[in-house]
């Protein structure tokens, strides 16, 4: 099925905020996609009555992706994340100038195209930020990791992403070195702050950072904790 670029748009927030929240609300579309509810609820209207349906959608519930729908934000979401590593491997992007490229790219790319990507990249598993790429038959490994602000002092822990939908986030987030595979341990919490103390193993000074940015943030336990 040829899909248009806003089609494509919408699978893939669908996508995400039903991983997120359960289902797509017209609310959260309107505000991801900067439309009016009024344009979401068309889309999801026409979505809905496609051949085959690419999401089931209920007034005032929102919207989740059928298989058929899902097959094809996992084609988008695999052809973006691919853009998004080769611009920063081969291109020289900064992490945080590539989200943007690869929105703009991955609507016009073919799966030709893709496929010799994937191979110059040697098949990656994850992109720039730690986000997974779907393999080749669109499966994605299961996720173990959890937001940095729920580390207990004295837990270890290696950082596996870092949420790219905020671009200054992740140039502050470049700033005190917290990217992907970079270990750390949790040395303090302060509640009335709002704060976490980490400490990452290849610096020598403690950095405290707000609890914001510690829940962009994912990780994994050291294997010994």
């Amino acid at each position: 099925m040829k899909l248009s670029r806003s089609a494509q748009d919408y699978l893939k927030v669908i996508y995400r905020l039903s991983n997120r929240y359960g289902r797509a609300t017209t609310s959260q579309l309107a505000n991801w996609l900067e439309v009016k509810p009024a344009t979401v609820t068309g889309m999801l209207q026409k979505m809905a009555r496609a051949a085959p349906p690419l999401i089931t959608y209920q007034k005032h519930r929102g919207a989740t992706l059928t298989t058929n729908g899902e097959k094809a934000a996992l084609q988008i979401i695999r052809r973006h994340r691919l853009l998004e590593l080769f611009l920063h491997e081969k291109l020289d992007y900064t992490w945080d100038e590539v989200h943007e490229e690869a929105e703009r790219l991955e609507h016009v790319i073919s799966e030709k195209m893709s496929q010799r990507i994937a191979i110059v990249l040697g098949d990656p598993c994850r992109d720039p930020h730690g986000d997974p790429i779907p393999d080749p038959d669109l499966q994605l490994a299961l996720l173990t990791e959890f937001p940095l602000g729920d580390l207990q002092p004295g837990q270890q822990a290696i950082i596996r992403r870092v949420r790219d939908e905020d671009a200054e986030l992740l140039r502050y987030a470049d700033s005190l070195g917290l990217r992907p595979l970079t270990r750390l341990t949790a040395v303090a919490h302060t509640p009335i702050a709002q704060t976490i103390t980490i400490q990452l193993a290849d610096t020598a000074e403690p950095i405290t950072i707000g609890q914001y940015t510690a829940n962009q943030v994912f990780v994994d336990l050291e294997p010994n904790q």
